[in-house]
């Protein structure tokens, strides 16, 4: 789904292996619950904030420069050390493209730490609080207790949504119906 990597925690890609770092030290630190929550509000602040992802996602801004642009951000935003240390090392390792990838990985293992399932979603446009109340009643419906909604903005899918669950994919997204008919079309021809 997103770019940068694996994004399951069990996968072993690179937002897997720094997601499991992440874990780790804020356990160690005996901040787990705290990070958890930092890292949470990063993903809204990432996914709200296109200046930030805009100096995230680009190749043509200096290390250095995106380094002290982002610490800066964090710091004004309140973020603790560990996060602000953690996102400094990505950045610093020309890794930033992937942070919204590690932001996924790292909610989907602290989920399969808590046994709860992850939902990624990803929608053309935000979805409001009545539209997330639908979307886990009907996860819940579908066989799945405990979900955490992973939610991600991709204004390439025009309308609809991505649902990824597992190993499971759902996609209504209008992108991929337009995909779906221009095949058809091209094989009637």
């Amino acid at each position: 789904m997103a770019s940068g990597g694996n994004t399951t925690a069990t996968g072993g890609g690179l937002a897997s292996r720094y997601a499991v770092a992440l874990y780790a030290h804020a356990e160690d630190q005996k901040a787990l619950d705290a990070t958890i929550d930092e890292v949470e509000a990063l993903g809204r602040l990432i996914d709200e904030v296109n200046d930030l992802r805009a100096v995230l996602d680009s190749p043509l801004i200096d290390v250095n420069t995106s380094g002290r642009a982002v610490r800066e951000v964090l710091q004004r935003q309140g973020f603790g050390k560990i996060v602000q240390d953690f996102v400094g090392v990505v950045v610093a390792n020309r890794r930033a493209r992937a942070l919204r990838s590690i932001i996924a990985s790292f909610a989907t293992l602290v989920a399969e730490k808590r046994g709860v399932v992850v939902a990624e979603v990803e929608t053309a446009h935000p979805l409001s609080e009545l539209q997330e109340q639908q979307l886990r009643a009907r996860l819940i419906e579908a066989g799945y207790g405990r979900v955490n909604i992973v939610k991600r903005v991709d204004p390439s899918l025009l309308g609809g949504l991505v649902v990824k669950v597992g190993a499971r994919l759902y996609d209504t997204s209008l992108k991929s119906r337009l995909q779906r008919l221009q095949y058809a079309m091209k094989g009637a021809a």
